[in-house]
């Protein structure tokens, strides 16, 4: 499977990103190149942007201080809040020639734990924060063990102090930035992500969901340390020299209207989520509220990141569409960070295709459409590639499969990463240059291996899962997040925070499931034997299999990944070491 985009739209002299951020600077130096919306100062937005000729200021100043005190090749890390300072820093870090790794500042998503494993893996000579932060983060790297790690203050650095700066030469092919996975599957690890890989991804994701508009603009709340919301925001922007606005993701939280707002405000339009994201809008966004959109001009709606729900999508569409919201403005895809972000999407100026696959078959390896009254799952197309190969692969015999064989989804481009960071060479090329036997068309060689399931209908990829999640009962397969919608009908159960996995008892595999009460549900009014009855009844009924264990849990148990992904893994690591606090039903 083969896109046929394939233009660059930087210039063949630039060879990172803020060499774009220099000719911007220069052609278009008082065009505004990023707005940040701080919503935590005030509840109405107080809204700080930066010129193109300011935010080369500044980043030069920047890389000025880093190249004084640090050598090439070096580490800095971004533990700066959502904002303009976090975009000045990691550019910074990376027009001074050292590897920025995107990182969360202390909250809740940065405890000391995860911040210590993942500053202890990367190593690195200084952190970037800004000057309020400064004793907050001084005290949360003594908890972490770090105390005499040199802390940068971004905000205070005079802008003309990089007046002479000049970017040291580099190679396309050198590290720009560290980007640690969000630990769905595994412990968090550092993807080695090179100039020429960001530049490529950046195309790619301009080509396929902006175009050539030059009067486009970005609008994100997405975590700036997360793979999409850097590409989305940071990358793809400067790439296209396009206006991109940022959101804090608490400021969103507290009013999803707001995103919808800046998008209707800021056409053409292009975004992205993950899919729980339009269920919370299509919940949370009151009549009142849709009122005073104007979503006509939206371009593009990016749902990637955690399956795509066909009911969440077709919700989000029918509460919007009388804002104007174009029902082909919504993008289903597939990405992950081994490859930047970006890998395919559904097809632009049309409705993502859904298909109800015959689910028996789709846990026997075979995509069929079902027939009227068999059991299906609906899945949705993530259309094709973006610049780059996808192929449909055998895991374990390394072939091609055909058409409406399901298997491993298999990537080639320029930009799939360099490998993991302090990995075992052998390892990471495993990962990031595996080889087809037989590839017939297709190269042999630099395939990177996702461990995500999926297969190819009709010419266009629909992911089926994880390998590592599949559960395989009785001989058969079944795909947790198929388990977990069915779990999630229930109306005391709380949407998009159930795990299913599956866990040997007594030499056999039998199914766990941890779910969550909704928030609306109080302790008062649970009837925990009631719900698990039904549940069980309704698992039996659609999957044709047991529930051995049904964990009934309070909201926010469920131990989720650093881009909101539900982690299984964990939280049936969590299980076994009888560490998830429920009302334990058996069966």
């Amino acid at each position: 499977m083969e896109s046929t985009v394939a233009v660059p739209v930087y210039r063949r002299n630039e060879v990172a990103l803020t060499d774009c951020l220099t000719r911007f600077a220069t052609t278009r130096g008082n065009a505004t190149a990023i707005t940040f919306v701080d919503y935590a100062t005030s509840p109405d937005g107080i809204t700080r942007s930066l010129t193109y000729s300011e935010l080369h200021d500044r980043v030069c100043a920047v890389a000025a201080r880093l190249r004084r005190d640090f050598r090439r090749g070096q580490r800095a890390a971004v533990m700066a809040p959502q904002g303009v300072e976090y975009v000045v820093g990691f550019l910074g870090a990376i027009h001074a020639g050292l590897i920025a790794v995107p990182l969360f500042p202390p909250g809740p998503e940065g405890g000391p734990g995860r911040i210590a494993s993942v500053l202890a893996d990367c190593e690195p000579s200084c952190v970037l924060t800004v000057e309020e932060e400064d004793e907050r983060l001084a005290r949360t790297l003594r908890e972490c063990g770090f105390p005499d790690l040199e802390r940068v203050a971004v905000d205070v650095l005079a802008e003309r102090a990089g007046d002479q700066y000049r970017r040291p030469e580099t190679d396309p092919g050198e590290v720009a930035y560290l980007q640690y996975t969000s630990g769905s599957t595994r412990t968090p690890t550092g993807v080695e992500i090179t100039h020429a890989n960001v530049l490529s991804n950046a195309a790619q994701a301009l080509e396929a969901y902006v175009g050539e508009d030059p009067d486009a603009s970005t609008v994100s709340w997405l975590p700036l340390y997360h793979d999409m919301g850097l590409v989305l925001s940071v990358a793809a922007p400067l790439v296209g020299g396009i206006h991109t606005v940022l959101m804090d993701p608490a400021a969103f939280l507290r009013r999803p209207v707001r995103w919808l707002w800046h998008l209707s405000v800021n056409s053409p339009s292009v975004t992205a989520a993950p899919n729980f994201a339009f269920d919370y809008c299509a919940a949370k966004v009151s009549e009142k509220d849709r009122a005073w959109l104007s979503l006509d001009g939206v371009r593009s709606v990016i749902n990637g990141s955690e399956p795509v729900r066909p009911a969440t999508m077709e919700r989000f569409n029918r509460v919007f569409a009388p804002c104007g919201l174009p029902p082909e403005s919504h993008r289903c895809s597939f990405g992950l960070a081994e490859a930047t972000v970006f890998v395919s999407a559904s097809r632009a100026h049309r409705q993502p295709r859904t298909v109800r696959f015959d689910r028996v078959a789709l846990g026997e390896g075979l995509a069929r459409v079902a027939e009227t009254g068999a059991e299906y799952s609906e899945l949705v197309s993530c259309g094709g590639p973006i610049g780059q190969r996808v192929a449909v692969v055998d895991p374990d015999t390394h072939r091609p499969l055909p058409e409406g064989t399901v298997g491993e989804i298999w990537v080639n481009g320029p930009n799939t990463g360099r490998g993991y960071w302090k990995h075992d060479p052998a390892e990471s090329a495993s990962v990031f240059d595996a080889h087809l036997v037989e590839p017939g068309e297709l190269p042999g060689d630099g395939w990177l291996r996702t461990g995500d399931l999926g297969v190819l209908h009709e010419g266009e990829l629909y992911v089926t899962g994880r390998i590592k999640d599949l559960i395989v009962l009785d001989g058969r397969n079944h795909y947790p997040q198929d388990v977990e919608e069915t779990v999630e009908r229930h109306e005391q159960l709380r949407k998009h925070h159930t795990a299913a996995f599956p866990v040997t008892v007594d030499g056999t595999e039998r199914l766990v499931v941890a779910a969550e009460y909704a928030r609306s549900t109080p302790p008062h009014l649970r009837n925990p034997e009631e719900t698990a009855a039904a549940v069980r009844k309704e698992v039996a009924a659609e999957h044709g299999i047991s529930v051995h264990e049904l964990l009934l849990l309070e909201p926010d148990t469920v131990p989720r990944t650093s881009s909101g992904k539900v982690a299984r893994q964990l939280c049936k690591r969590r299980y076994l070491d009888d560490e998830l606090g429920s009302e334990d039903l058996h069966g």
